[in-house]
């Protein structure tokens, strides 16, 4: 299976697609129905607007299909974490106008980290340092 690289702010994901593309990364692959048991308690999405989200997934190259009986089996292309590290990426262009230190300190600022949390990140720090 190829890998896609994720570079461009075209290939960011809405949310709805992003909450599938998720349940894929999750289960590795899986059908139309398959995806749509995975969706949280009272998420209510017809069969066909999943269908359709999953192909428009396949047409901008983050997942593949192959035909399987009457269906098709939906598989991720691009990885996680390279949609994740264009995220960040995108986030820290367009919101922390390119400063990793102001993104750093928001998050340490306004996010409720535990004390395993803010060991596990100085341990990084330390690392990285290195």
């Amino acid at each position: 299976m190829t890998r896609k690289k994720v570079q461009t702010e075209e290939k960011l994901l809405t949310e709805t697609e992003l909450e599938l593309m998720s349940i894929l990364w999750k289960i590795g692959q899986g059908t139309v129905h398959e995806v749509m048991e995975h969706l949280p308690t009272g998420r209510n999405l017809a069969y066909t607007s999943v269908s359709t989200i999953l192909r428009i997934l396949e047409q901008k190259k983050f997942i593949e299909s192959h035909k399987e009986g009457r269906g098709h089996i939906y598989s991720p292309i691009v990885l996680k974490q390279k949609y994740e590290e264009a995220s960040l990426q995108n986030l820290l262009n367009k919101v922390f106008d390119g400063t990793p230190t102001t993104l750093v300190r928001r998050l340490l600022e306004t996010a409720d980290l535990s004390q395993e949390e803010l060991n596990s990140i100085r341990s990084l720090l330390k690392e990285r340092s290195k």
